[in-house]
């Protein structure tokens, strides 16, 4: 089979994408673990398929992780799949995902880098987990943990220890270790479930971090800048007695390469 294909990445958290509006792409697991594989594929934290959907949708967004099964919601890879749909000259990009529909907004465009602001679902609460550490889900399932250092705390050995702990079920958790820089800016470094390491962003992790931050603080901030090991982006949101609505992401999809690979 040969596979034709883009890279983009969103802050460093990278994704093959396929436009399969066709449907003439069908990938297994293992091929789309291959494909993903750092040293024996393409390379990339996951894959998507750009379908085709139904009216009022532009299109469908499936994404995969890196060990080849299908993932829940990913933030940067719904902003990079949005940008790659604008790309193709796709104008609606009101696009159904596994945990509903979403809307991205291209806000500027310049060479092979786009700023996507997306809209991530609402999230109806936030639980706390112990003194320092939250529970949110963002259309993805995230620990959120407040530390002091976060360059100097062990993401790879603890992320790991917590993503598959007791108290998180079967299907575990991703992990978000969260330092408070200043007023309104964190830096965030998140282990990601499915890929099983740190990746270099996590959209669904620094948007459930902005959030809980909120809570945290007590700051009453609705806006938070947020800094990873890729890049920074940006979250938005609205507090509604104890939920949070109109969420936004936003921050940068860039365009890597287009290629072709035999499978």
């Amino acid at each position: 089979m040969k596979l034709t294909f883009c890279k983009y990445h969103g802050a460093g958290n990278d994704f093959i994408i396929i436009d399969n509006r066709s449907g003439e792409y069908t990938l297994d697991n293992r091929q789309i673990a291959l494909v993903c594989h750092r040293r024996f594929g393409i390379g990339a934290d996951g894959l998507m398929l750009l379908e085709s959907a139904e009216a009022p949708y532009g299109f469908a967004m499936h994404f995969y992780n890196s060990d080849g099964y299908e993932g829940t919601m990913c933030g940067n890879g719904g902003r990079c799949i949005s940008a790659f749909a604008d790309r193709l000259g796709i104008d609606n990009l009101l696009f159904t995902a596994v945990d509903g529909p979403h809307k991205a907004i291209v806000l500027d465009r310049k060479d092979n880098v786009s700023i996507i602001k997306l809209q991530i679902r609402d999230v109806p609460e936030i639980k706390t987990y112990d003194t320092d550490s939250y529970i949110v889900n963002t259309g993805s399932l995230h620990l959120v943990k407040f530390v002091k250092d976060v360059q100097n705390t062990d993401v790879f050995g603890e992320g790991k220890y917590w993503r598959s702990h007791k108290d998180f079920g079967t299907h575990g958790i991703n992990v978000n270790f969260v330092e408070i820089l200043d007023n309104g800016c964190l830096f965030v470094r998140t282990f990601e479930r499915g890929v099983e390491d740190e990746t270099w962003a996590c959209g669904t992790g620094s948007t459930a971090s902005a959030i809980a931050a909120g809570i945290y603080t007590g700051n009453g901030l609705t806006h938070w800048d947020i800094q990873t090991k890729g890049g920074n982006l940006q979250v938005d949101y609205e507090p509604h007695n104890g939920t949070f609505r109109n969420v936004m992401l936003s921050g940068p999809a860039a365009f890597i390469f287009r290629g072709e690979a035999e499978i």
